[in-house]
């Protein structure tokens, strides 16, 4: 036994790496699940790695500076140096094919606009309000004028970390913008002074009871002991997956979560597809008409387009009742901050351009399209496309990846696995 031992602690480096690797040969030959190691043991495991580190090498290596997706190199550059303040120009001309189908043009006048010296923006340059107010055709009590017309779209404080809603609410307070809170509910982190707008999703998180029901009170205690909450957003459905409701696992939930939420430690929180407390236009036209009553709140709709049948029935009714939303925000079938199954966020709903337009024909046929703030949401947060937002009849724009790279978000597009890398959709107290 001695003369093994010696021989054992005797044995140089390299002889430990061949017991090591015939020990990992051995386990793969002997393992039921995977055919690639059972077939090539050792080398197999080359291919799990290439596949694991492959979104890497293509983002750093293989694409080119336009070809990427959700957003290329070019757009994230973008982004990254106007929000440190630093150089965001381009040198040497356009790298973009402007003959492409749907390019961008933007017709510029023979000379620039003059501003006159009355003009709020010679006071201050970045003053640019929502062209109309929230709630005033329908004679709210507090109607509401978002102060930019750019403005934070709808992520949770579950799926992004406390420090980036944190960091995001900070933001909207420097540039007059509004906050909205997505169906996760209101947080401390979104208490640092900019305008909120609380969303009502479909599992009511924040405002329902135990049983995951809705609770007006709960909703009316909310605006009463916060008044910076400016407007309610009814969220039916959202780009990336709508007719699906999200999903928070389990792994991602603390006891802060748990306890703003209403939910269980530990257990994946899955937001019903529908609405409990109303199942067709009319109901919910009726439940808006309630919320805004006992709130004296600004109440809106926010959808992904497809079908416009119940389109069409609700500006109807808008028309012959003088009731109706305050403001639809129209989110494009490319939008999406967290996670979704492929096939709904590759197939399901109308990209924005093609949605936006269906549904602004559908109120402007009745003349009703002054009476609604239109908010738009898709990857609209660059100047040219949300120029071309603007002429197609929004008020205002919704950014949310816009504004997850501002705060450091590299586009790992693992918002799913709670191990952002950035810290920006996880929570993850290291990370």
């Amino acid at each position: 036994m001695d003369n093994i031992c010696e021989i054992i602690s005797n044995l140089p480096w390299w002889a430990w790496v061949l017991i090591g690797l015939a020990l990992v040969a051995i386990r793969d030959v002997l393992q039921p699940k995977h055919s690639i190691s059972h077939n090539f043991p050792i080398v197999g495991h080359l291919r799990f790695v290439l596949e694991k580190i492959g979104p890497e090498l293509r983002q750093y290596l293989v694409a080119n500076n336009r070809e990427e997706l959700p957003f290329n190199r070019i757009e994230r550059g973008w982004i990254y140096a106007s929000a440190k303040h630093e150089n965001n120009y381009e040198g040497f001309g356009t790298d973009r094919d402007i003959y492409a189908h749907q390019h961008i043009f933007i017709n510029n006048a023979m000379m620039p606009y003059k501003i006159g010296k009355d003009h709020p923006n010679v006071k201050d340059h970045s003053f640019l309000p929502c062209a109309k107010v929230m709630g005033t055709y329908n004679k709210r009590k507090k109607p509401f004028r978002p102060a930019s017309i750019i403005n934070v779209s709808a992520m949770s404080f579950g799926s992004l970390s406390a420090r980036a809603i944190d960091s995001l609410n900070k933001g909207v307070q420097i540039a007059g913008a509004y906050h909205n809170t997505g169906e996760g509910g209101l947080s401390p982190y979104h208490s640092n002074g900019g305008d909120v707008v609380f969303q009502i999703g479909t599992g009511y998180f924040g405002v329902r009871k135990k049983d995951g029901n809705f609770s007006m009170d709960k909703l009316v205690k909310l605006v009463e002991d916060n008044p910076f909450v400016k407007a309610i957003e009814i969220k039916l459905s959202q780009g990336a997956k709508p007719g699906k409701g999200g999903v928070l696992p389990g792994a991602k939930i603390t006891e802060e979560i748990a306890k703003i939420r209403n939910v269980e430690m530990g257990v994946d929180v899955i937001s019903p597809p529908s609405h409990k407390v109303f199942s067709n236009v009319t109901e919910m036209l009726d439940f808006i008409e309630e919320v805004a009553a006992k709130t004296g709140l600004p109440v809106g709709i926010k959808a992904a387009i497809g079908k416009l049948e119940q389109w069409e029935e609700l500006a109807d009714l808008m028309k012959a009742t003088n009731k109706g939303p305050d403001f639809i925000t129209v989110d494009g079938g490319e939008g999406g901050t967290g996670a979704a199954p492929p096939s709904f966020a590759d197939h399901v709903s109308l990209p924005w351009v093609y949605g936006f337009s269906d549904l602004y024909k559908v109120f402007k046929s009745r003349n009703i399209t002054e009476r609604i703030v239109f908010v738009a949401s898709g990857k609209l947060g660059f100047p040219a496309k949300g120029a071309m937002a603007f002429a197609m009849g929004a008020d205002c724009l919704n950014v949310a990846r816009e504004a997850m790279m501002s705060i450091g978000c590299i586009q790992a597009q693992v918002c799913h696995t709670n191990r952002c890398p950035s810290g920006v959709a996880t929570q993850s107290k290291w990370l």
